[in-house]
């Protein structure tokens, strides 16, 4: 049975992506919104979310604060999804309850193959 990821992403062509890289080693649930995926992550039995940082109606930081504050998900990896990188950028994020981060746009597969073989496996 694959692992189920959660990928919470308003851009169709990322998501895209992302299904094209992960295809046949992991089950892919996707929400568009911050707000759909308050609304359906609960009942998804996910083992994993990538999501996106800028999202429609909700973003990605209210989000992972209202993922930890649930008792059945609170301890589910959060992986960051940004295309913005500064300086301290990791920090703030994993302050914000993120469990890491990812830069878009994706370039290198390995590297999100890898970060999520650290908290799938």
């Amino acid at each position: 049975m694959l692992k189920k990821i959660v990928l919470v992403e308003d851009n169709e062509d990322n998501r895209l992506l992302v299904n094209a890289i992960l295809e046949g080693l992991y089950e892919i649930i996707e929400y568009e919104t911050g707000i759909e995926a308050i609304e359906k992550l609960a009942s998804s039995k996910a083992d994993l979310v990538l999501l996106d940082i800028s999202l429609p109606g909700k973003d990605g930081i209210e989000v992972v604060k209202w993922i930890r504050t649930q008792p059945l998900l609170k301890l589910l990896p959060v992986i960051a999804l940004t295309a913005h990188a500064m300086e301290g950028t990791r920090k703030m994020l994993i302050g914000h309850g993120f469990t890491d981060y990812l830069m878009k746009p994706i370039i290198d597969e390995n590297n999100l193959l890898d970060t999520l073989k650290k908290f799938l496996n």
